[in-house]
């Protein structure tokens, strides 16, 4: 009897093996039909070409390396009594007082988050449901589509007639009881466009059944935010992260501020050990240093009015955002964005959402100085290849 269960088992095993039992397991209600995220970067170009000078202008990340205060403050810890054996400070609570004197928002109301893709994530997996309605003016951050996709929510992308243009009209229209959760990137990724603060008021408004997420990943460059709007509205949540202009994009730190309401109810089900220690120094360090913050954004503001000025000289359509990257227009884009590589000069291809246009992050001066010289000799080299079209 012991020798049959065990030859039972045995035949269990072999019947459990990966060949014999994908066909079992069952996906999560909705996981089916998602598409992946799917980003290209250039890392990995850049690492097997030590012997050029690269300019990594394809994910909007800062030029510059973070304060230099930054760079103390994680050199001490590690290099002090680092206790990396126990877990980050719980709910980043020294983060979240000294946010509150840089949003000018009551800590209370600020939760610190794994980068600000966490926060949207988190938002979506506490008020959405099967079948409710998100809307989203497009093109726009894409990876959203996949948080949202994931509750099995309809999305509802609304097209402006003008991309460059907001759409108020667009999105009102579009709310109906089905409504959960709007989501505005302001300034908007890639087009750059800005939805002022009468326009928010009003969408928090005529919808107060659904969460309005306002995207301020790009604020320190813009200068406009809605962070104090979260004082006077239940629905709306401020997103914003430290990977732009304070140059922490590896470090992965964001943060949401909301209505006491919804921060009470995302605690439920957040990880309050999601943001790692060095993060949550490196952060609070940035914001030690505002005047290398200042600096750098001015430094980035000048060099649009570069880009400007040499985009008109050249006859090109473009568009300076209030972000901290430009979208350049041209019939040859895929030709524009290979030589551009093959300078050193790595740029995100944008034809899928808009077409022939590129966007292209923006640094300092003296950066912006060199990648002009190189636009300058790629756009002769197109203009050879167009004449030997021609021919």
């Amino acid at each position: 009897m012991k020798l049959q269960t065990r030859l039972q088992t045995t035949e269990r095993i072999e019947s459990n093996k990966i060949d014999n039992h994908t066909d079992q397991i069952k996906l999560a209600y909705g996981i089916e039909q998602l598409e992946p995220y799917k980003p290209t970067s250039s890392i990995d170009i850049i690492s097997q070409k030590t012997e050029m000078k690269h300019y990594k202008l394809d994910w909007n990340e800062a030029t510059i390396l973070p304060s230099p205060k930054v760079m103390k403050a994680i050199s001490e810890y590690l290099n002090g009594i680092n206790h990396l054996n126990w877990y980050p400070e719980i709910l980043s609570h020294s983060l979240r007082k000294k946010l509150e004197k840089y949003t000018t928002v009551p800590s209370d109301n600020i939760i610190v988050t794994n980068g600000s893709d966490d926060a949207l994530e988190l938002i979506n997996k506490v008020f959405v449901n099967p079948g409710d309605q998100v809307i989203v003016p497009i093109p726009t951050y894409t990876h959203f589509y996949v948080y949202a996709g994931q509750r099995n929510a309809e999305i509802l992308k609304i097209e402006s007639p003008d991309v460059f243009k907001t759409n108020l009209d667009g999105i009102l229209s579009a709310i109906t009881d089905k409504t959960k959760l709007i989501y505005i990137v302001n300034p908007n990724n890639p087009t750059g466009v800005m939805y002022n603060e009468t326009q928010v008021r009003e969408i928090l408004e005529f919808a107060p059944q659904a969460i309005v997420i306002i995207d301020e990943a790009y604020y320190e460059f813009a200068g406009i935010s809605m962070a104090h709007l979260v004082k006077e509205y239940k629905n709306i949540v401020v997103t914003r992260t430290f990977s732009k202009s304070f140059g922490l994009a590896a470090q992965r730190v964001g943060y949401l501020m909301a209505s006491s309401f919804i921060v009470e109810n995302c605690l439920k089900v957040f990880n309050p050990k999601s943001v790692n220690r060095v993060g949550q120094i490196a952060a609070e360090a940035a914001l030690d240093d505002i005047e290398h913050l200042d600096a750098y954004v001015r430094s980035v503001t000048e060099s649009k009015r570069m880009l400007k000025r040499y985009f008109l000289s050249k006859g090109l359509d473009f568009k300076i955002t209030p972000a901290n990257y430009v979208m350049v227009h041209h019939p040859m884009m895929p030709e524009l964005v290979k030589l551009l590589e093959e300078e050193g000069v790595y740029v995100r291809d944008r034809s899928g959402q808009l077409a022939n246009y590129m966007r292209m992050s923006v640094g300092t001066i003296e950066q912006t100085e060199e990648v002009i010289s190189i636009f300058e000799k790629v756009l002769e080299l197109l203009k050879i290849q167009e004449r030997e079209n021609l021919n």
